[in-house]
């Protein structure tokens, strides 16, 4: 599939891309190419290939799904400001 020069213009405009005129016949070469690459792609034959979302096998670690208060209450509160009977203390904003 070619693209011509008013299919770059307008996939440039429909891009938002500012596109001089003069590059505009290197852009409408670059599009064509890859839609001849993309063709080369359908031409791959990928049965019995299974999908994938990595090249390496990964297995994500898991953890119990357990319902806890956290129990981070002095961790948390190690980085306030200000923090007092277990809680963040803060100005007064409203009078």
């Amino acid at each position: 599939m070619s693209i011509d020069i008013d299919t770059a213009r307008k996939v440039a405009k429909l891009s938002r891309i500012r596109v001089e005129e003069g590059d505009l016949l290197a852009l409408a070469d670059k599009l064509s190419s890859i839609l001849g690459f993309m063709e080369q792609l359908k031409e791959v034959d990928v049965t019995g290939v299974e999908p994938m979302t990595s090249v390496t096998p990964m297995r994500l670690k898991r953890r119990v799904d357990v319902v806890t208060d956290g129990d981070q209450q002095a961790a948390v509160l190690k980085n306030a400001p200000d923090a007092r009977e277990g809680f963040f203390a803060v100005p007064k904003v409203v009078e």
